[in-house]
């Protein structure tokens, strides 16, 4: 029996603000609750790609695990829970001093 699917969101960091992001089905949030959760693997991996091509407005978008155990999204990983937080000092393994 094959294991079900996780549901995930796509997430990505906002070009200019370097805000993380997630993908609704309107458009962008800061908002990980108003996030458009996917259920199925080939509705992932489609928006992941329109995502993907919107290389003016998003970098580096990927499809990340979510819980919807309690209804609204929540991240399923201590990374993503990091991540939801905002922005940090913390970058690409380096510390970095805030503007």
């Amino acid at each position: 029996m094959p294991k079900p699917y996780t549901p995930k969101v796509v997430t990505a960091n906002h070009l200019l603000a370097g805000d993380v992001i997630y993908q609704t089905r309107d458009g962008w949030s800061r908002q990980l609750a108003d996030a458009e959760v996917l259920t199925d693997e080939a509705h992932a991996d489609l928006r992941l790609i329109e995502a993907a091509q919107q290389t003016g407005e998003v970098v580096g978008a990927y499809l990340a695990d979510v819980d919807t155990s309690k209804g609204a999204p929540a991240p399923a990983h201590f990374r993503e829970a990091f991540r939801a937080k905002g922005p940090s000092n913390y970058a690409h393994g380096k510390q970095t001093e805030l503007n």
